[in-house]
This record gives structure tokens, sequence and C-alpha cells, in this order.
């Protein structure tokens, strides 16, 4: 089960390995399993459609809501589109093509000038990140759902597909400090609706000249082992991966393609061993949702089977959501790495967490900033 490139991206699969069905997913099993399916949740599916009552409290206030909901307009427009034939697109299926694909390819000298013409118009559309890694058939799901009945439907991919381009969406810094609160969540929903467009622009593209190419987001496969396989970060106690540009401060999207292209190798620079030593994001949980100790093989039935790592406690962690009515990013908050790494003396400050100096790093953390108050954030100018 274990393949040659695992070890540098400190990924271990055991003999308990099985793929993952997308029916298990927290945010499906919503919609089905009566053990995870309470007012609370149908209430926090509501908030988003504004039909139920906003909290008054500072960040969930009208206005709060308004905002978080309107940045996720495009994704909504994009994810509704094919809702009523059973596909629920970037959530619980892969993206329709809105192009063909071009009769004649375009030739690179090399995969190499393939990859980097792929990357140049990536950053193009928006993306903030982007690496390719070749598909490994174990991250992707072992079915996908049919949301007219909550029935599990094959993938639907088309065959020859080689790899997979992993983008990167940086969320604004100040909102994220915001969390919890639903002035936090249009962090999140802004970049849904970014990546929506980004991810169909490129894969558009990529068709274009004559290669196949399938937009996709949180549907069809587990992106965190694709993005850490693409070299894109290091996977991380809070379930996120930490990248040395924006440390956990990303939402990833993907496209399957057939373009033969220059994989990148992935990174270890030291994350899982400062990770070792702290455990701010578990600390900070409310709901204690988060890990404690070393990785452990198993999970609940919203976590993949058969590998070795941090897991969180899927169910707990979405009943807190949906008590907020909003989700809750405390953890990607609390984070060390969640800082500005343009700034020289939080890079300086990297270097130290990614060495053995790792202990005083963890002891400077205490002086970044904390947590804003969504009032705050609405009063700047």
């Amino acid at each position: 089960m274990q393949k040659p490139s695992d070890l540098a991206a400190g990924i271990e699969t055991t003999s308990e390995f099985k793929r993952f069905s997308q029916k298990n997913d927290v945010f499906s099993r919503a919609f089905w399993d009566s053990s995870v399916r309470t007012d609370e949740t149908d209430a926090f599916f509501a908030s988003y459609r504004m039909e139920a009552t906003p909290r008054r409290g500072d960040g969930f206030t009208q206005r709060d809501f308004a905002l978080r909901n309107a940045s996720w307009l495009i994704s909504d427009i994009m994810t509704d589109r094919f809702a009523g034939q059973g596909r629920r697109e970037g959530f619980q299926a892969p993206i329709s093509n809105d192009t063909p694909i071009a009769d004649d390819k375009h030739l690179f000298d090399s995969p190499k000038a393939a990859s980097a013409d792929v990357k140049k118009v990536s950053r193009f559309f928006g993306a903030d990140l982007c690496g390719v890694t070749a598909l490994d058939p174990r991250w992707l799901y072992d079915t996908r759902v049919d949301v007219r009945d909550m029935s599990q439907a094959d993938l639907g991919l088309p065959e020859g597909l080689s790899h997979v381009i992993v983008l990167g969406h940086e969320m604004d810094k100040d909102l994220v400090r915001t969390y919890p609160s639903a002035l936090g969540g249009a962090a999140t929903g802004r970049e849904y609706s970014h990546e929506a467009a980004i991810v169909m622009q490129l894969a558009a593209y990529i068709r274009n000249l004559g290669y196949q190419a399938v937009a996709s987001m949180n549907d069809t496969g587990l992106v965190i082992p694709m993005a850490v396989q693409a070299g894109l970060g290091e996977y991380a106690r809070n379930q996120l991966v930490i990248t040395q540009k924006f440390g956990p401060r990303l939402r990833f999207s993907k496209i399957f393609t057939d373009m033969p292209l220059d994989i990148d190798q992935p990174k270890r620079p030291g994350v899982a061993k400062f990770c070792d030593i702290c455990t701010k994001c578990a600390d900070a949980c409310p709901v204690k949702a988060l890990p404690f100790g070393s990785p452990k093989v198993g999970g609940g039935t919203s976590s993949i089977q058969g590998v070795n790592k941090w897991t969180s406690d899927a169910e707990k962690c979405f009943s807190f959501w949906a008590k907020l009515s909003s989700d809750c990013a405390i953890c990607m908050r609390v984070c060390p790495f969640n800082r500005d790494l343009n700034s020289w003396p939080h890079r300086l400050w990297l270097r130290l967490a990614l060495s053995p100096a790792r202990r005083l790093a963890l002891w400077l953390d205490r002086y970044r900033a904390g947590r804003l108050k969504p009032s705050s954030w609405w009063a700047r100018r």
C-alpha cells in the first residue's frame, strides 16, 4: 500500500486502508444520518439563505451574515446549476465541462515547459499557489453522492487522466482573525467563489489546448493529500495544510487532466515536528474535536480509514458549526503559522519554527496578535 514517494510526503497507510465514500462526509451525512442531522444543522444550512434569525452578538449581526452569504454567491450559482439532476457540482460532483476539448493538441517542448505554462496561467486567473502531482487513486472517493436521494453514484471521471493540478487560494488574513463569527465566514465564502471561477477558467484553458481537464473543488477526492503530494505544504495537527507563504490560511481546488506535466516533489520542512510540541489548536477547540498526542490510525465514520495521521472528531466539529450557524476556524486563527509571512519578522519566526529552535518559536508565538473583534473590522476604513 505504501508508495516510494509517501515517505517524502509524510503519508503512512496501513493494510486497513480503504478509499473514502463521500456519503460519509459529515456535511453529506447531515442530510441522511439522524445522528448528525438536528434542528441546529437545519438552521445552519438555512442561515446561508438568510432564513435563520441572525444572532445579535458581535460578529453575528444581520450585516455579518449578509456579507458572509454574499461572499458565497458565485460558488452557489455554479454549484446549484445541475442539483436537480443530482449533481451539486464542486461539492458532491465534479464540475461539468463548459467548453469542448480542442481537436488539435498544443505540443509543449517538455512536461516541464507545460507545467510552467499552467502555473503562469493559474497566476493570471488569480490562484495564489499551484502545484502538480501524479493522480493517486487512493485519494479519489470510492463513490460520489446523488443529492436527489443521497444515494451513491460513480464519480464520472473520464478515462486516461494522469495528473492533478492543485491550486491554493489565500483567505483574507484580517477576516480570519475574527473567527469564530459569521463575519469570519466571509473569508471562506469569498475564496470558494474565487476558486470556482479560477478552477473553471484554468480547466477551460487546458481543454482549449486539446487536453482533458476536469475542474474540482471539494468533490471527487481528498484534496489535502493531493496538495501535500504537489509540494504545496505539510499536513498539521489542525487538519490543515501549512504552507510556507500563507501558513494554514488557504482553500484548495484541483484539476484532473491527461496533460503531460512535470510533477512537483513533496516538501517536509518541519511543520509536523513543530506540531509534535504544539497543541494550540487542540487547546483552543471549544468542543475538543482536535487530537492531542501523536498521529494514529483510525477515526469515526467521517474519517478515512487506514492512514496514520492526526484525525479530528468531525461530528463534534460540525455540531459546533451548527450551534454558531456559521463555520468555525478557531484552529486556523490560533495556529502559530497563521501570520503575515511576507513580513521579515514573521519570516524569521518561520525559520526558527522549522529548525531545532522550534520551542523558542513556540514561546515567541505568545506575542502574535490575537482575535480581532468583528466590530473593529467593520470600523476600519
